[in-house]
């Protein structure tokens, strides 16, 4: 399986990097190949400026700017994201990459006629996210988990029928131990492992 593997954090020391090359690992051990997107590394621009929104509905005119990035979406048939929960979202890199890429007419089509968004991405079966909270789970629950709805249900419904999801996710991140940390990047890399 071709897995796109989209990873955001801005400090390469972080857990999530050791998170993401544990996804790596375990995708690679079940021997699926990864193409990674680190947003930082790439020097991705988050910001949507006035003209790319004025032409967001243009058919074609709207994939000029991230024409590499679509090209990358539908080679995919994993999609992985990897990133911090950040004010129960995703950092502002990852939410302007979904802002900016995931465009009319490439991704989705509009709604007509009363009907939802329409499938375009039906290459994607997978959507996996892996994030690292600061929140205990029971709040997260709470909170109604948005970060994760928006990437599990909201891009589910544009892919293939049968898209699967996987989430994980690693809550107390900032008050774990060490031994705790350890125990969910092995966690990490055996679920990938058996993709």
């Amino acid at each position: 399986m071709h897995c796109l593997l989209v990873y955001c954090h801005p400090c390469p020391e972080s857990f999530t990097a050791a998170v993401r090359d544990r996804v790596i690992r375990g995708l690679e051990r079940a021997r699926h190949r990864v193409d990674l997107l680190d947003l930082y590394a790439s020097g991705f621009t988050a910001v949507m400026d006035a003209e790319e929104r004025r032409r967001y509905h243009e058919r074609g005119v709207n994939e000029r700017r991230v024409g590499e990035h679509l090209e990358r979406l539908r080679r995919a048939e994993a999609l992985v994201f990897v990133y911090p929960t950040w004010w129960y979202g995703q950092p502002a890199l990852l939410k302007g990459w979904l802002d900016r890429v995931w465009v009319p007419h490439a991704t989705f089509t509009m709604p007509e006629g009363g009907k939802p968004i329409g499938r375009v991405l039906t290459n994607i079966r997978l959507i996996a996210a892996v994030s690292t909270l600061g929140s205990p789970w029971w709040w997260w629950t709470f909170l109604g988990q948005p970060g994760r709805r928006q990437l599990l249900t909201g891009l589910k419904v544009i892919c293939h029928p049968r898209c699967r999801t996987l989430w994980m996710a690693l809550h107390r991140m900032d008050s774990l131990s060490p031994e705790r940390r350890a125990a969910f990047l092995d966690r990490v890399e055996a679920r990938f492992a058996r993709l």
